[in-house]
């Protein structure tokens, strides 16, 4: 979750613009909690377009209209039927969180060849395990410059199959301490990491970089 102060607002033709003070990831088509800033642009939206210069409105048929001799950096726009406001100076936040759901619990659960009854605490488990390994390896790659990929979809087979199985890893090590598996066994087990190098091979990460 990140959260950025807001610096500007703008209500054109029921479109909210806000701007924040720093860089941020926000992404269309992902939700935003705004915060403080005013009537009718309080409230969770989905983001709509992130402009990159002033917003004029909408003409006749609804097409969105920029000044283009005015820039402005990090913008974030979405709808909200609301009075319109020009742009001025504004305080508030703006909330963001990061939810990736590349794999989900059913999936695991085939990939894990079992059937967990829900409601059940194994379920539970399960569905933490599940968002626990998407948000983990959506993050990963971002580390590994892969700033493009989206949260809803999968950037692919491989990067699927990754998160499936260090979602199965996480899952398995319940009940567990440190890096191993959970046994009964009186001789224990050998240490055993989620993170294997075929994970990392199937995620695109860990690899050199080069300038």
């Amino acid at each position: 979750m990140a959260t950025y102060q807001v610096t500007f607002k703008q209500v054109v033709d029921n479109y909210g613009v806000l701007e924040t003070l720093t860089d941020n990831e926000i992404e269309v088509g992902q939700s935003i909690t705004v915060a403080s800033v005013a009537t009718g642009l309080n409230g969770t939206f989905t983001v709509y377009a992130l402009p990159q210069y002033l917003f004029l409105g909408t003409d006749s048929e609804g097409n969105l209209l920029f000044d283009a001799n005015v820039p402005l950096a990090n913008q974030v726009m979405f709808q909200t039927v609301t009075p319109d406001v020009q742009r001025v100076a504004a305080t508030g936040t703006v909330t963001y969180t990061q939810v990736c759901t590349w794999v989900t619990a059913a999936q695991v659960m085939t990939y894990l060849g079992i059937v967990i009854d829900n409601p059940s605490d194994d379920y539970t488990l399960l569905t933490q395990a599940a968002s626990a390994g998407n948000a983990f390896c959506w993050r990963r790659r971002q580390e590994s410059g892969y700033t493009g990929d989206s949260l809803s979809v999968s950037p692919g087979g491989d990067a699927t199959l990754g998160t499936l199985m260090y979602c199965a890893a996480v899952w398995r090590a319940r009940g567990s301490v440190q890096e191993t598996f959970a046994t009964f066994d009186g001789m224990g087990t050998a240490s055993v990491s989620a993170m294997t190098p075929m994970i990392k091979q199937l995620l695109g990460i860990s690899r050199p970089q080069v300038a």
